[in-house]
């Protein structure tokens, strides 16, 4: 472990060291907990790990970290790694189909080797000019072989630890709207940092560069290599603009719907080695559309949507219509956008309602409207956003050809047409659809950018020539939910937290796969499921011969265990199915203690049984292990301990008692060859047998099978291993006359005695 403060050291020196210019940069370290990693086969086998990007942020190293631990014969093992800004990335590597109507960019990933002859990788990644906010890391061993492995037992483990560390600038140059800004970029510096702030409404940013003058060791050159970026990294599509600037002209680098409210990244820097460049550089953005101010009485009563929607904004006096820049509450003006109000209603965790105060909108044809979903909370982001889409089919005015509607985040589209695709700036939009056949459209997209998120709805004409009053009433349903549908019936919607950050995922039985539990291509059929049912069910009924055999050679005690083990592990199993053929007699939890506490103490009792020991004493054996096994099935219910700790000690009690016999003797124990070849070495390899199925044989695929197996090879051991009836008891523990002359006058004189 020395290792890793050489490397830190390495990495603080290389990033004091690089890109040094004249503003000012501090190194921030951060570090997550190790974690052990577990193969694929549903978003809660991911270990999820959140950091947080600070503002001017321009550089970001990423250690990654798997150190493996202690097992046998351990191979090449690949790990997953998937990145992505803003939200929990959204992965699919076990290729399974996504629910109808749901939409997904998987994030970026990368793959970690550990060689089998390693014990740790240590892998960096970097990102330059990454985006600020919420990053999240996601990290997994491949998919699930289905072999399930006894807790305990040595096994190829791997460990993971993230590592963040980032070069921040604290002093930026800002560019103010329409003021050029005047840097010089002198060798060895080759990149110059700034920053615009793009304000709300803006419909497009525009950035224009012009050099000063340009060298190389003193000689003026025409071609400086420049290079000017606007964006930050977020490891997605378009994350960035970038235009070359080589030439002593001016230099124009313009991008459509940018992200409102928020920062944007500028850097200018070139290519060319021993270069002093002076430029100037300006930004400017364009506000197409600015909402009228709302009246200062405005309450829940204020209708905020009305009946229709013309061009002329004689009716925004009463509602907050939105009029070009530059116009006051003027009703000639025409209205270029629409902005109703939505109320946002947080029910429970990862459950958030959107509506319209009236319930519908109307679209129309001339100008978009814009629904604001208020998704910018770090904790919306671990859940599903869904936007449904009713078109009322009775409000069609003009020539209505359809609705066509735009979600995106940070920016909405403003112009809403039948070509035009429905991405902004730097995010990839979706896009949805009504018309008269069609009056419904649905949309779902798992863990969405914690942001704000507009809707932009516009009427699409069929008529060009009668397409100014073309009008439709649509009804919006929005919201956010923990899962898709619930995970609808072959699934349960389960929340989970890293640290303090929550969100859900679907866990799916009987076969099914996907985010919604709706992949049906390894699904179980409903014989198969009541095959499984019926198998692990009645081959518990194999524990009847034990009980009987018990009971007729006196040891209730023990008959009494084995039909408490075969009782709650029919029932437990019955309760523990994965698919439709499931019944609960009572909580599961409970069902499962009571089938793992039986199963312990029913080879706790046969094995002190075969010791032979005192009454009193074999009773002590028996309560007191029986209370160590309960408190231990408390702490560690599938601990490998929990039933071999009691196996050793009764049978280092078993041995002890029979080596005591044999020398007391002068004589093997048991004395008789027949019962060590009839019986005690059958009932051990049986044993044997069933403890080999059980913990090396069972996968996924054959549970069903095995585990029916591991019940018979138990049940039958128990027959063969349980010792004779002593001599001087009776068959069943009682005489043949229960209550003959001898007994009630036995009792009668104890009675009379006691008296």
């Amino acid at each position: 472990m020395a290792i890793y403060p050489l490397v830190c050291l390495w990495l603080f020196s290389t990033l004091t060291c690089c890109l040094a210019d004249d503003l000012t940069y501090v190194n921030e370290f951060y570090s997550k907990t190790p974690q052990k990693l577990s193969k694929y086969s549903w978003f809660g086998n991911v270990r999820l790990y959140q950091f947080s990007v600070p503002e001017d942020a321009v550089f970001v190293r990423w250690l990654l970290t798997v150190i493996r631990g202690s097992g046998f014969n351990c191979e090449n093992q690949n790990i997953a790694v998937h990145f992505r800004a803003g939200a929990p990335p959204v992965i699919d590597p076990i290729l399974t189909a996504f629910p109808n109507s749901t939409v997904v960019s998987l994030a970026y990933n990368l793959t970690l080797t550990v060689r089998s002859g390693q014990v740790n990788n240590a892998t960096l990644f970097n990102v330059t000019q990454p985006v600020s906010g919420d990053w999240f890391l996601a990290a997994h061993l491949p998919k699930d072989d289905g072999k399930i492995e006894q807790q305990g037992l040595p096994s190829c483990s791997y460990m993971f630890q993230p590592q963040m560390y980032v070069r921040r600038a604290v002093d930026t140059p800002i560019l103010m709207a329409n003021i050029p800004l005047t840097q010089t970029l002198t060798a060895p510096v080759k990149l110059a940092h700034l920053k615009v702030f793009v304000p709300e409404f803006s419909s497009k940013l525009d950035s224009q560069l012009k050099i000063q003058a340009c060298s190389v060791e003193g000689v003026p050159v025409s071609d400086c290599g420049l290079l000017v970026t606007l964006g930050s990294s977020s490891l997605g599509q378009s994350s960035v603009f970038t235009t070359n600037c080589s030439g002593v002209k001016p230099c124009t680098i313009s991008i459509s719907n940018p992200p409102w409210n928020a920062w944007m990244q500028v850097t200018v820097e070139t290519s060319r080695p021993n270069v002093t460049a002076t430029f100037s550089i300006s930004a400017s953005s364009t506000v197409g559309c600015k909402p009228l101010s709302i009246p200062s009485d405005f309450n829940t009563s204020f209708s905020v949507v009305g009946p229709s929607l013309g061009a002329s904004t004689n009716n925004a006096s009463s509602r907050p219509g939105i009029a070009p820049t530059g116009a006051a509450s003027n009703t000639s003006e025409k209205t270029c956008l629409w902005n109703p109000a939505m109320f946002r209603e947080d029910q429970d965790v990862l459950s958030v309602r959107f509506a319209l105060p009236n319930g519908n909108t109307s679209v129309a044809s001339q100008f978009p409207t814009v629904l604001t979903l208020d998704l910018h909370s770090t904790t919306d982001s671990g859940g599903v956003l869904t936007v449904q889409l009713d078109l009322n089919t009775s409000s069609l005015t003009g020539a209505f050809g359809s609705v066509r509607a735009c979600l995106t985040s940070s920016a909405p589209v403003l112009q809403l047409n039948i070509s035009q695709s429905c991405d902004t700036a730097f995010v990839q939009g979706y896009s949805l659809e009504v018309n008269s056949s069609e009056t419904k459209a649905l949309l779902r997209i798992p863990f969405p950018d914690a942001a704000l998120w507009y809707l932009s709805l516009q009427t699409i004409c069929n008529n060009s020539d009668d397409c100014a009053n073309a009008s439709a009433a649509v009804a919006v349903s929005a919201g956010l939910t923990a899962c898709i549908d619930d995970c609808g019936p072959h699934g349960e919607c389960r929340l989970l937290r890293t640290q303090s950050y929550l969100y859900a995922a679907c866990v799916c039985h009987a076969g099914w796969l996907g985010w919604g539990c709706s992949d049906s291509k390894n699904a179980l059929p409903f014989s198969q499921q009541l095959s499984a049912a019926l198998l692990l069910t009645l081959s518990n009924l194999l524990f009847v011969p034990p009980v009987v055999v018990a009971l007729h050679r006196a040891y209730h005690v023990e008959a009494a265990v084995y039909f408490f083990t075969m009782f709650f592990s029919t029932f437990y199993h019955a309760c523990d199915q994965p698919g439709v053929t499931v019944m609960c007699i009572m909580d599961y939890d409970t069902l499962q203690f009571c089938d793992f506490l039986g199963s312990v103490v029913a080879v706790w009792v046969t094995i002190i049984c075969m010791a032979r020991l005192q009454e009193p004493v074999k009773y002590v054996f028996f309560m007191a292990g029986t209370l160590i096994i309960a408190m231990a099935m408390q702490l560690d219910r599938r601990g490998l301990w929990n039933l071999l700790g009691p196996v050793l000690v009764a049978l280092v009690t078993m041995v002890t008692a029979w080596v005591y016999r044999a020398v007391k003797r002068h004589h093997c124990y048991p004395p008789t060859w027949r019962r060590w070849v009839f019986f005690l070495i059958p009932g051990v390899m049986s044993a044997l047998i069933g403890v080999c199925v059980y913990t090396f044989a069972q996968t996924d695929a054959n549970y069903y099978y095995t585990h029916s197996i591991w019940h018979a090879m138990v049940a039958t051991s128990v027959v063969f291993l349980l010792p004779p009836r002593e001599v001087h008891m009776p068959p069943w523990g009682w005489p043949a006359k229960l209550c003959g002359y001898r007994v009630c006058r036995s009792q009668k004189e104890e009675l009379y005695t006691v008296t």
